[in-house]
């Protein structure tokens, strides 16, 4: 497909020596009115260098360019060089490409770019699956889906947090308000209603703070009634995490916890004392980050026991030997973001050259209406109530607008559970969520139910055509018949969609993706509204049907990359 907005940066490069076809790449716009062009390049970074007002650098530019075949208007606009492309090569450029890839478009045929390493979800062994795992366990998963789009092999890596003084809390907890039979019948609410309790009695009984710190002591000298305990713990929160997995649609390659790492730390610790980076304050052992105004970087306590950074420090190598990656990726919140930057600067004084493919990505947190989420003090949402709420409340709208719809709990699986989904992916990853149970279960505007309705839409039309959607329609195309305003609105969009993916990698931002998709979906409905589809004409049908086509591989697509599913009903 011809990148007509990287053959325009050509041209007016060639008119204009202190920027770079890709610095000219990165300015050019889309009017938000049609009838202003098709793309506009905006004059006033040149104003400065050149001396001259944008109006009249525009208006010298629009004249000196030699205009493309392809271009059937240049029009100066104010401080803006306007573009307009033959409207019939534009559509036949953008569809050719959409349908000779099919459900393949936007996807990279192979995954040769090297290996990403992806960090995501990682709960809390013993502790609910709630709705603030839901952030770092969607945005990972997508992630996963987006780096695949461009060619890279992903490894997806569930660190559990199973390992920890917590684990000590959770045993007396055990033994003194709980039994196996509560545990096996209740399962993790069990364990987090013991937890709670500890936390409540331990304020009036300190001592048993020492007592929980004792455990996790035994734990780590290998006490066989602890670890027997300990791994009881995992398995029961493990199934239980299998289940919101399976919800979700969420997979992953790897389960190594904290616990995997215990044997290999000791290697990790003694390679920072020979390269001279261990210092001993106060009996714990730390590598000084003052040069980077950073407080040090804490790798054992006084009594040698470890800590997050060692943990991190010691999984990072194991990866790095492991998947040779191209890039590492965690997905955590952003409170966590000076620990991040201390332990990617160790891994740097430590001289790798790798330090740099370390990425944290950082989002924002959830909070519910009321408070902020706790699981000490038990105030949590479980994330399986969420979505089995949301499914619920699906298949009530379903009995009351379409009761006569074919697999409607499938449906309403794969629409109430894309609405939780989207709901946290529209906005930008680093803003706060206040979790409303009004917003996320609202199906009007724009949300996935809506972009999974036009996904539906356009497969009626191919079936009411009698056209199977699992085969990519060959039509005659008229490109003539199909160069109206509405037509070409939707046709750009899909364009951009390889652009949207790249943008989305580099920024690590699922929610261009989510706005994508709402976007597309607003253009095939004003395509939609303005022009009838199955009309008698065959080759104006079957030209507007490759248009339905196109859109519903690109939709189908994107919400793929969000990790929600596209009915073809609803």
């Amino acid at each position: 497909m011809k990148d007509f907005k990287f053959e325009l940066a050509g041209l007016l490069s060639s008119k204009i020596d202190s920027l770079s076809q890709d610095d000219i790449y990165k300015m050019i716009e889309v009017p938000a009115n049609s009838s202003m062009g098709d793309y506009a390049f905006p004059c006033f970074k040149l104003a400065k260098e050149l001396r001259k007002a944008p109006p009249i650098i525009a208006k010298e530019l629009a004249e000196n360019l030699n205009k493309a075949d392809w271009v059937s208007n240049i029009e100066n606009i104010n401080a803006y060089v306007n573009f307009f492309i033959d409207k019939s090569l534009l559509v036949k450029e953008i569809l050719d490409e959409v349908l000779a890839k099919g459900d393949k478009y936007g996807m990279a045929e192979t995954l040769e770019k090297g290996n990403v390493v992806i960090d995501y979800s990682s709960p809390n062994i013993a502790k609910p699956f709630h709705v603030g795992h839901l952030r770092s366990t969607v945005i990972g998963h997508s992630l996963y889906r987006i780096f695949e789009a461009l060619g890279y092999h992903c490894i997806g890596v569930n660190h559990l947090g199973d390992w920890g003084t917590q684990f000590g809390k959770l045993i007396v907890a055990y033994k003194k308000y709980s039994s196996k039979e509560e545990v096996e019948q209740k399962g993790i609410s069990e364990l987090l209603r013991i937890y709670v309790l500890f936390h409540d009695e331990a304020k009036e009984h300190p001592e048993m703070d020492q007592e929980a710190r004792d455990y996790f002591t035994k734990m780590e000298k290998g006490d066989e009634e602890a670890l027997a305990l300990w791994k009881w713990f995992k398995e029961v929160s493990l199934n239980e995490f299998q289940r919101v997995y399976d919800m979700l649609g969420v997979t992953f390659d790897s389960y190594n916890g904290e616990a995997f790492y215990n044997d290999k730390m000791e290697a990790a610790i003694k390679e920072l004392e020979d390269k001279g980076l261990i210092e001993i304050s106060e009996g714990a052992k730390i590598v000084r980050l003052d040069d980077e105004n950073m407080a040090p970087c804490l790798i054992t306590k006084n009594d040698g026991s470890s800590l997050y950074a060692t943990r991190d420090i010691t999984a990072a190598k194991y990866r790095k030997e492991t998947y040779d990656f191209k890039k590492c990726i965690y997905v955590t919140a952003l409170q966590q973001n000076l620990h991040f930057a201390q332990w990617f600067k160790v891994i740097e004084k430590m001289s790798y050259d790798w330090a740099g493919d370390l990425v944290h990505v950082p989002f924002g947190m959830v909070s519910m209406e009321g408070g902020k989420l706790s699981t000490r003090s038990g105030n949590v949402i479980f994330l399986e109530d969420i979505l089995k709420e949301a499914v619920d409340k699906t298949r009530s709208i379903i009995e009351e607008k379409n009761p006569q719809l074919p697999n409607k709990e499938d449906v309403a699986q794969k629409v109430g559970i894309g609405a939780v989904i989207f709901d946290d992916m529209y906005n930008n990853i680093i803003k706060d969520i206040q979790f409303s149970w009004e917003r996320v279960l609202n199906f009007d505007g724009e949300t996935g139910p809506y972009v999974q309705y036009t996904h539906a839409r356009a497969c009626s039309v191919l079936k009411k055509a009698g056209l199977d959607l699992d085969a990519i329609p060959r039509f005659e195309i008229d490109y003539s018949v199909i160069s109206d305003d509405a037509t070409v609105g939707i046709t750009k969009e899909l364009a951009d969609f390889n652009s949207v993916i790249k943008a989305a990698a580099e920024n690590y931002e699922p929610s261009y993706i989510a706005r994508y998709a709402v976007d597309l979906a607003q253009a095939f409905n004003k395509f939609y509204h303005d022009n009838p589809i199955l009309v008698d004409e065959k080759k104006l049908k079957e030209s507007r049907l490759s248009v339905v086509a196109a859109t519903k591989y690109t939709l189908k697509n994107a919400l793929y990359l969000l990790g929600i599913d596209a009915p073809i009903q609803m």
